[in-house]
């Protein structure tokens, strides 16, 4: 289920003093970076990733892969930043959503 506007809001706002557990290299989307990607959500269900990458396409690329692999849905980018957001059923009590919602 897409995510609509006021989430999207909301997490903007508790993404905003996160830092990026992630980052993928210039050299591409590696099966390690997908698995970590993975357990960050698994654990946080809000994180920043970071990619290295310079060319803007290059990038998209690597966050749609990202997202496919994943199962996360995007909630921003600012340049070389993506926020990315998948729902843990279990409520977790490392979740940045539960932890810094009002």
């Amino acid at each position: 289920m897409p995510l609509t506007s006021a989430q999207k809001k909301q997490f903007r706002s508790i993404g905003h003093h996160l830092s990026p557990i992630v980052q993928i290299s210039e050299n591409g989307l590696s099966a390690g970076a997908v698995e970590e990607a993975k357990r960050a959500l698994a654990d946080h269900e809000l994180i920043k990733v970071k990619l290295m990458s310079g060319e803007r396409d290059e990038r998209a690329a690597q966050i749609e892969a990202l997202i496919e692999q994943t199962r996360a849905e995007l909630v921003q980018t600012i340049g070389k930043i993506a926020l990315l957001y998948r729902r843990n059923r279990d409520g977790s009590k490392l979740s940045n959503v539960t932890r810094y919602s009002v």
